[in-house]
C-alpha cells in the first residue's frame, strides 16, 4: 500500500496531514504557505509512494459553496492535472477548523501553542484524513 495526504487548502496557508503505508493512522505533516504546496507535493511524492489526495471541500452549512470555494477547485484542478496517477478526492470539510481549535484548546497546551494557526490547519487535515479513512473503510468512497 501506500500513504494518503490531507490537505486544508486556504489561500494564505495549507495544512498537510499523512498517513502510514498501512492507511490506518493520519498524522500532521507540515503546514506551509499556499503558494509552496505544489513543489511540496512533487518532492513528497517524488519521495514517498501515494494513493490519493484528499482535499477539504468548502460549504457553508446548506452544502452551498463559500467564498473560498473557487480558489480551492482551482487548485484541485491544478493537482489532477499535475498528479494524474494520483486520485484526487474532495471531502467535506465543515466544521473541521472549529473541531481543530476545540482539540488543541482541550490538549493543554500554552495559549501561545493554542493560537497557533498552523497548527489549526494541521489537525483540520488529520481531521479531513480520519474522515475519509472512515468513510473508505465503510465503503462509501
Amino acid at each position: 500500500m501506500a500513504k494518503i495526504l490531507a490537505i486544508d487548502y486556504g489561500n494564505k496557508r495549507v495544512g498537510v496531514a499523512v498517513t502510514d503505508d498501512l492507511q490506518i493512522i493520519a498524522t500532521r505533516l507540515t503546514s506551509l504557505h499556499s503558494k509552496d504546496i505544489i513543489s511540496f507535493l512533487t518532492n513528497y511524492i517524488a519521495d514517498n509512494k501515494v494513493d490519493a489526495i484528499v482535499v477539504g471541500k468548502p460549504v457553508n452549512l446548506k452544502g452551498l459553496a463559500t467564498d473560498s470555494s473557487e480558489s480551492v477547485q482551482n487548485f484541485v484542478r491544478h493537482l489532477k492535472r499535475k498528479f494524474k496517477n494520483i486520485s484526487i478526492v474532495e471531502i467535506d470539510e465543515r466544521f473541521t477548523s472549529k473541531i481543530a481549535s476545540q482539540t488543541i484548546s482541550k490538549s493543554g497546551m500554552n495559549k501561545k501553542k493554542r493560537q497557533n494557526k498552523e497548527l489549526v490547519d494541521e489537525i483540520s487535515a488529520v481531521i479531513l484524513l480520519q474522515d475519509y479513512l472512515k468513510l473508505k473503510e465503510n465503503k462509501f468512497i
